[in-house]
């Protein structure tokens, strides 16, 4: 996890412009680097770095010898750089994973490079020879990128938004930024003014060749067909591959650790990876909640699994005492959430309720793991609901085709809500985060499964991953059959939920008159709910004008909801009574 800068055409002083990229120093607190453009004294490059690899020599914009017309600048992880490597015998200069970026680009071009990344990255390259300018995100957006351009050939890229807004133009005082859309790449010619004129934006697939396709990974190769036994087991591979490939780090491993299926099958298969690496330390989870939170007990409850699965594999060996998992509770109360409130909007870029809502209790723990801890890189378990139908609201899918659709576009708007949630708060304490849910041939093989396979069943949601783990014995039963409990529901408990506690104090915040003139005072996506207008005048106040970087608020589909929390639905209440 990193930040990076650019500007590309700029009027004004690029001394007085580099403080805009000052804003996403969190993102990356090792070590900053702001650099011209060699022949173009108004382009230039700002890095933010955060050194999980190759600390030495890791900083940006990489330059390489052998292509000294190359200048790149990324935030992300190449899992398959070394396999690449190997394959092409590209001479590397350094030991950093995107290095290999440009050694693709300059074997094959632009297209070929992306198909074959397996991870996830944004990035900015430019080619001084050949006067372009590349621009690319990852599938879902796990990296952010976001772009501001003007009609005369000015450009500005970001890690976030914030770093963005204030930039100064002398043709457009108010600069529209916008963010860049995942799984594409787009083309830009670089004219001698250091001015830029997009070409062409392209949605990429990955690599279907199959001996090339072979670089992304270790998997044995996977059994055809779609018998229930074979899709588990394949399943099982995929997954197990997802986490041993995110593994790349010189810097601690920490795991969040909510208790619930996605989180727990994450902690529970990385713990197994790091034992089997004969890793030194033991594996440090996280799990943040207010007092008898259901987060907070179902967590300690694994952490209890895991340790007698440790002591159980290595009762007559010495490593016993140094794996495992180093359990840490978070707690916090409603005035600490309420307080932070600001901070979050801040940090998000974002007003979406269910949004805010889940980012208070990550924000803390991020806080807390930055403060009080050596781990910087934390696996967590985005994307798993959108992927596997594990909201609620999937119970009501008219048709299993209407529920693939459903998860597709989920997978697709992830970058606007969960995702963007996972990185805001952790790269707001110069955490990195890796989310192996989202490995895209675990995704890709998920999303190829028959769509009748994929659907609630027995009345429980995400029923095929739970079924591929019941015998695995990674996680204990009533955490892998534990029912969906949304992050920001189960921080706290049944008898006073986190939306609740909100709302009450937001009641006394927001007024009825306020809520009468909302629709003139907000007319891009008006709030209906005092909750709403509350978090739209923060985010106001902080980027004013800038509304339409939501497109539109996450929503329950298929059901009369009124509210994004799991607990309003009949669904729901109908589980916790039995």
């Amino acid at each position: 996890m990193c930040g990076i800068w650019a500007l590309f055409g700029s009027d004004d002083c690029l001394s007085v412009q580099c403080l805009s990229a000052m804003k996403i120093a969190h993102r990356g607190p090792d070590a900053f680097r702001f650099e011209n453009v060699n022949g173009y004294t108004n382009c230039c490059f700002g890095f933010h770095r955060l050194a999980v690899v190759d600390q030495l020599f890791g900083m940006q914009p990489i330059r390489v010898k052998k292509y000294p017309y190359l200048w790149l600048c990324y935030n992300g992880e190449i899992y398959n750089h070394k396999k690449m490597q190997q394959h092409f015998e590209f001479e590397y200069q350094t030991k950093v994973d995107g290095e290999i970026i440009l050694h693709l680009y300059d074997k094959g071009g632009i297209e070929q490079t992306v198909c074959m990344l397996d991870g996830v990255f944004a990035f900015i390259l430019l080619d001084t020879a050949n006067k372009k300018v590349f621009l690319g995100r990852d599938t879902y957006g796990v990296r952010p990128l976001f772009k501001a351009m003007t009609e005369d050939g000015f450009l500005a890229v970001c890690s976030e938004a914030k770093g963005l807004v204030n930039l100064k133009h002398s043709t457009t005082p108010f600069l529209k930024v916008e963010p860049f859309l995942p799984g594409h790449y787009e083309v830009l010619d670089l004219k001698p003014n250091g001015k830029v004129a997009s070409v062409e934006m392209v949605k990429y697939h990955h690599c279907r060749d199959e001996p090339l396709h072979a670089l992304y990974d270790n998997v044995e190769k996977l059994f055809p067909g779609f018998e229930i036994e074979t899709v588990k087991n394949n399943l099982r591979i995929l997954f197990d591959n997802a986490i041993k490939k995110r593994l790349m780090t010189d810097r601690r491993i920490g795991c969040l650790l909510s208790g619930g299926l996605d989180s727990s099958l994450v902690a529970a298969t990385l713990l197994k990876q790091l034992k089997e690496a004969r890793v030194q330390y033991p594996l440090q989870t996280f799990a943040i909640g207010m007092e008898d939170s259901t987060d907070l007990l179902a967590a300690r409850k694994a952490v209890l699994f895991f340790k007698s699965q440790v002591c159980g594999c290595f009762l007559n060996n010495q490593v016993a005492n140094h794996i495992g998992s180093e359990h840490h509770e978070v707690l916090f109360n409603s005035e600490e959430g309420i307080q932070v409130l600001d901070e979050v909007i801040f940090s998000l870029e974002t007003y979406d309720i269910t949004t805010v809502r889940a980012s208070v209790g990550m924000y803390l723990v991020s806080k807390y793991i930055r403060k009080n801890t050596d781990s910087v890189v934390i696996f967590s378990g985005e994307g798993s609901d959108e992927l596997t139908q594990g909201y609620i609201y999937f119970h009501k899918a008219p048709s299993p085709e209407k529920a693939e659709e459903e998860s597709e576009r989920l997978l697709k708007e992830l970058y606007l809500f969960d995702v963007l949630r996972a990185d805001r708060t952790t790269a707001a304490h110069g955490l990195e985060l890796r989310v192996p849910f989202l490995d895209h041939r675990f995704s890709s093989y998920y999303l190829s499964l028959p769509p009748d396979m994929r659907i609630p069943k027995n009345g429980i949601e995400k029923h095929l991953l739970r079924e591929t783990f019941e015998d695995s014995n990674l996680i204990p039963k009533d955490i892998l059959w534990r029912p969906k409990e949304a992050f920001s529901d189960g921080i706290t408990s049944v008898k006073n939920s986190w939306f609740r506690i909100l709302q009450e104090y937001i009641e006394h915040q927001v007024d009825d008159a306020m809520m009468a003139v909302a629709a003139q005072k907000f007319p891009f996506n008006t709030p209906k709910t005092k909750e709403g207008y509350y978090y739209r005048q923060i985010f106001e106040r902080h980027y004013p004008g800038r509304a339409d970087w939501l497109t539109h608020y996450w929503m329950p589909r298929w059901i009369n909801a009124t509210d994004p929390s799991a607990r309003t639905l009949a669904h729901y209440k109908a589980a916790a009574k039995a």
